[in-house]
């Protein structure tokens, strides 16, 4: 290893802010491969770094009363460091890869005899607890995310829901992030959702695009003329089947209950609701919206009960209030705890799973839909419900959640639509002439 950087030149900072510029010299000045090893050789093996000024600004760290999730916060923005810088450069992605990687590997086994024993079995000790902290557990999701390899392997259903995060850009905030992420892992975080989200509106649009163009063909008894021939395949961007693919766009890009799509529908109940004397008649209305689409036969055995016994039991005590945001905020935030999941009670999603059950996971997303589409603001509150879930069952091989990949899929097909940026007309106009 060498270094061109003159350790003096920040001598007079804090040890955290010594380590910080360190790692920002370095990672400008070095390759990816010599920066991992001087990473692995400071933090991993905490032993012959070749700078001792660094060293003992480590030692200084580990050495202090700060409390392990400090330290946890600490190392976390030592790898953003480095992190931020490569993710700049697409063709460093993979060393984000491997730098992640290096807590698989324990520090290499030795006897300790220098009279830096004591510090150098803390920043292990240290480091085990970091590895086991959430903060590298949202880098290893990010990890999940920046390698591109996993969207090759869309056949292979033999493996955890984790692998296939990268799919999800609505899951990112909640799965990549938490409550200490500095600014910079937020900025790189969104970053990479706006680049994801806006890839998969563009592979869906294309992909619809092909779908129709081929159906025009065949309706048009055209297919031996050769002019199929000139379409270039496209592959369907999503886990779902084709035909699950289409279903879930005529769901949501169509009509539904009669002449209406979800956006006719929120609109109307928008404005009707807008009349309700008081907060108890704003409940009533929005039950009946809420059931409006929901098998009749399903919803009288509970469903119909539960989901009204909820809403009255919602601050009942501003029954005739005038309705006003935050009473509308704080109904629809509980409706999605009722429908999804609360933390306090993450294994009993049970409604979820019963709805899902017994009407698909198209009629839950319609039934979310609903809620979000008169409570906009709310959609970052329901991502973050799934994103409970995610976390739940990442570790859950695909094959045995089907259900909730599929759910998983139809969201995001319904939040591009909705709140993206795809344009799908081709398709409304296909299926609307089809449908007279």
């Amino acid at each position: 290893m060498t270094f061109s950087v003159n350790p003096n030149l920040y001598k007079h900072d804090s040890p955290e802010q010594q380590i910080y510029k360190h790692l920002f010299d370095l990672v400008q000045l070095q390759s990816a491969n010599e920066t991992i090893e001087c990473f692995r050789i400071l933090f991993l093996e905490g032993t012959n770094y070749p700078q001792r000024e660094i060293l003992f600004a480590l030692d200084k760290i580990t050495g202090s009363k700060k409390t392990e999730r400090e330290f946890c916060l600490f190392l976390n923005r030592c790898c953003y460091i480095l992190i931020n810088r490569w993710y700049m450069q697409p063709q460093m992605h993979h060393a984000i890869f491997k730098l992640i990687g290096i807590f698989n590997n324990p520090p290499s086994i030795k006897k300790i005899t220098t009279i830096r024993n004591k510090s150098i079995r803390r920043l292990h000790e240290l480091v085990k607890c970091f590895i086991k902290s959430k903060q590298y557990l949202a880098l290893l999701r990010l990890a999940q995310v920046i390698d591109k390899t996993t969207d090759s392997e869309s056949d292979n259903r033999d493996r955890p829901l984790i692998s296939v995060i990268r799919r999800y850009p609505y899951l990112y905030e909640h799965c990549l992030l938490n409550e200490d992420a500095t600014i910079e892992n937020q900025w790189i975080v969104k970053k990479i959702q706006a680049q994801v989200q806006r890839k998969f509106e563009i592979e869906l649009s294309q992909y619809v695009t092909y779908k129709v163009r081929l159906a025009q063909i065949a309706a048009k008894n055209n297919f031996l003329s050769g002019t199929n021939r000139i379409i270039h395949s496209v592959n369907n961007p999503t886990l779902l089947s084709d035909s699950q693919l289409n279903n879930t766009l005529k769901s949501f890009l169509g009509k539904v209950e009669g002449e209406n799509t979800y956006k006719d529908l929120a609109n109307n109940f928008l404005h009707y609701s807008s009349q309700a004397t008081c907060f108890r008649a704003f409940k009533d209305d929005l039950y009946e919206y809420l059931i409006s689409g929901i098998d009749w036969e399903y919803g009288k055995h509970q469903f119909h009960q539960r989901l009204y016994t909820q809403l009255q039991n919602t601050l009942p005590q501003a029954d005739f209030q005038r309705i006003n945001d935050f009473l509308i905020v704080k109904t629809c935030t509980d409706l999605l705890n009722f429908l999804l999941v609360e933390k306090s009670s993450l294994s009993q999603h049970f409604i979820l799973i019963n709805f899902i059950s017994n009407q698909g996971s198209i009629s839950m997303i319609g039934l979310l839909l609903k809620i979000i589409l008169i409570c906009r603001k709310l959609k970052p509150y329901l991502a973050k419900r799934f994103g409970i879930l995610f976390n739940h069952y990442e570790s859950v091989n695909l094959n045995n959640i089907k259900w909730f990949v599929e759910t998983l899929e139809e969201l995001n097909i319904a939040l591009s639509i909705h709140f993206g940026n795809i344009d799908l007309s081709c398709f409304k106009s296909v299926n609307t002439g089809n449908n007279k």
